[in-house]
């Protein structure tokens, strides 16, 4: 009866330590959920899109408004297929001997070879007016766009503009075709979210989400040379190869920019152009006009009194700059205009048309937003004078 007892004690008390862990199991779990009311809603979401995204699917959490935005943008968005013909020489040292040059003659030494392309677009245009990047499709012979649904048609480039990178193809498939809904970029703020739609590394219809990390990148902090005239929206959804020409959109579904590039030498960094600059180049491109471009002939540096003083205390430099804020000329193109106006290497730009310099973007955007033939006044500081220069800007392409 004691044993019995003992037992009966130890059961007893075994009970009640399990009876205690199972309460503290259930407080436990209970504790780690987060209640509705407290969870932050996905930022930047209209009325319109947080009923879609309730209505669409009620268990897809926060994030079911990308479903809302990509069913209402990626019906239009297609995969564009390139093939070129290359020329490439042949080395070959045996038939640069003069001896068998005699008996063999002149041989061409160079082969063809097809080369093919990938690409993104989207339709903006009922009729058929597809909006890429002039890389894309820049001397393709044939190109080929394949919609969402599996149809595949020939596309015919009406335009492209390599300055901008923006081409439109044409293609004949009716003129019910879904179209993608054009959105605004002045209206872009940073961390807003960036979904990005297209066909990356030949993976048709892939959606990557991220937001947009910052706005206004120049071409030369993307790392883009030449005459390059874009500021670009950067965002952390990931592009890859394939995604150039692809939209980039906003939560509601809208395109803000045209996915055109990437840096080699970092992870999660892509860059569109905003769509705004793309809806006035899209429309000239789709007339067959060319895109015009002012253009004054100058390569820029940025220069401060700090850097100008240590360029003038180099034994090495053929120069001494003006101490002032403002663009060095580095370069000046022979017969442009800033070559005609009498603009130095040298010279340090300080106002365009009365308004202050002090970095080379300003001073490209002040020639891109002018007229071809326009004149503009410079102000100058060459060593210790000050001149005003008048110079009339040419077209890009006018110039070799």
């Amino acid at each position: 009866m004691i044993k019995l007892s003992k037992l009966s004690g130890s059961i007893r008390q075994f009970l009640t330590h399990l009876l205690a862990i199972a309460f503290g199991a259930i407080f436990t779990f209970t504790s780690l959920q987060v209640p509705a009311s407290q969870a932050e809603p996905a930022p930047n979401l209209s009325m319109e899109v947080a009923q879609s995204q309730s209505s669409a699917n009620m268990g897809g959490g926060s994030r079911s408004f990308v479903t809302a935005a990509v069913n209402r943008v990626g019906p239009a968005v297609v995969r564009i297929d390139t093939e070129r013909t290359i020329t490439r020489s042949i080395p070959d040292p045996f038939f640069d001997d003069p001896f068998f040059r005699r008996f063999f003659g002149d041989i061409p030494r160079q082969s063809q070879q097809q080369q093919r392309g990938l690409g993104s677009g989207f339709i903006f245009d009922r009729s058929g007016l597809v909006l890429t990047n002039a890389h894309v499709v820049d001397k393709a012979d044939r190109v080929s766009v394949r919609l969402k649904d599996g149809r595949t048609f020939a596309g015919q480039v009406l335009g492209e503009d390599e300055v901008t990178d923006l081409a439109v193809v044409k293609i004949n498939a009716g003129n019910d075709l879904p179209v993608a809904p054009l959105g605004s970029s002045a209206n872009v703020q940073v961390g807003d979210w960036a979904i990005a739609v297209g066909n990356p590394l030949g993976l048709d219809n892939t959606v990557t989400l991220g937001i947009v990390s910052t706005l206004r990148r120049s071409s030369a902090q993307v790392g883009l040379g030449g005459n390059r005239r874009l500021e670009f929206i950067q965002t952390d959804a990931a592009i890859n190869p394939g995604n150039s020409g692809g939209p980039l959109v906003n939560g509601n579904g809208e395109v803000i920019g045209i996915n055109t590039a990437i840096r080699g030498d970092a992870m999660g960094i892509g860059f569109a152009i905003p769509i705004d600059r793309a809806k006035s180049i899209a429309a000239q491109l789709q007339r067959g006009e060319q895109v015009a471009h002012p253009f004054i002939g100058v390569g820029m540096d940025d220069i401060t009194p700090e850097k100008a003083r240590r360029l003038n205390a180099d034994p090495n430099s053929p120069l001494q700059i003006a101490e002032v804020n403002g663009i060095l000329v580095v370069r000046v193109v022979p017969n442009s205009p800033a070559a005609n106006a009498g603009i130095r290497i040298g010279d340090v730009i300080t106002e365009v048309d009365g308004k202050r310099i002090t970095k080379s973007d300003e001073l490209l955007n002040i020639v891109e937003a002018s007229r071809v033939g326009q004149t503009l006044q410079f102000k100058i500081q060459r060593g210790n004078r000050t001149l005003q220069i008048s110079l009339r800007t040419a077209q890009l392409r006018d110039i070799s």
